[in-house]
């Protein structure tokens, strides 16, 4: 059995931040469980020291108790953190999107991350663990043609608040991270072109929208993954509960949506989408 604190973390192809997060984790000390529907997605990782690949999509049950019961098996029933990191973004018009779409998102961001942190409660209870999910700054904010991405992240920081005080009284914490402005592959899966369906009410602005849909209209100074994952994983080995920001503009984000007018949000918000200056 290893007496090395370990870490499971879901979302870990290369590229993005779950990558980072494993190899910050691992270069801290920890024993790292890293995690990806694609084993071929985090091959790099699967030789260092101290670092156990698994296959884990958390849209399914049968995989989330496998990676359980494999975890389980090679730390004697503990794990001290579980990163819940994966994600999955897809874009567009809320009055044009197809909802199956939808609800795939609802099904990783949320209901995967659920499913997974019920799977592992056993063992995060045993050891007195520590639960970390990574929400966005969209969360904070209603960004056009981002409606169900952005709801899918809010809905996921009411419910990682809620496990934070249910979880309390069994040993486990809970940090609820507000995602900042970070350079990642999220866009990997965007369409090269973006066109609206027949009819749709946007045709004045399909050409913005399809910049937001394709990743073309993001600007603007980024943090890299492995600096993200620096400072949080530094926040969470010392401690921290509840929600915390990392990332370029999180908390400038956090502190304009908590004091600032809903009028200069709004404002903020179309900056680029086309609805800034549609009349």
């Amino acid at each position: 059995m290893s007496a090395k604190k370990s870490v499971l973390i879901t979302g870990c192809s290369e590229g993005g931040i779950g990558y980072a997060l494993a190899k910050e984790f691992r270069a801290r000390g920890l024993r790292v469980f890293a995690t990806a529907r694609s084993l071929s997605k985090m091959a790099s990782l699967e030789n260092l020291p101290d670092v156990t690949v698994l296959q884990l999509d958390v849209t399914s049950p049968e995989s989330i108790a496998a990676a359980a019961s494999a975890v389980s098996g090679a730390t004697g029933g503990k794990l001290d953190y579980l990163v819940n990191n994966s994600g999955l973004q897809v874009l567009g018009p809320l009055l044009d999107f197809d909802m199956d779409r939808a609800r795939d998102m609802f099904e990783v961001n949320v209901f995967g991350a659920v499913a997974t942190v019920q799977a592992f409660s056993p063992l995060l209870i045993a050891a007195g663990g520590c639960v970390v999910n990574m929400t966005s700054i969209t969360a904070l904010m209603s960004p056009p043609w981002m409606g169900f991405y952005a709801g899918s992240k809010s809905a996921f920081v009411t419910i990682s608040e809620c496990l934070r005080l249910e979880l309390r009284p069994l040993g486990v914490s809970v940090v609820t991270v507000n995602v900042g402005a970070v350079k990642t592959n999220i866009f990997s899966n965007a369409p090269a072109r973006y066109e609206l369906p027949s009819g749709s009410r946007y045709g004045p602005v399909e050409k913005q929208i399809g910049a937001r849909v394709t990743g073309n209209d993001v600007s603007g100074q980024k943090d890299t993954p492995e600096a993200f994952s620096r400072a949080l994983v530094g926040k969470v080995l010392g401690g921290a509960s509840g929600k915390v920001s990392c990332g370029k503009l999180s908390t400038i984000i956090r502190v304009l949506t908590t004091y600032f007018p809903t009028c200069l949000i709004d404002r903020l918000s179309i900056v680029n989408t086309g609805l800034d200056t549609w009349k």
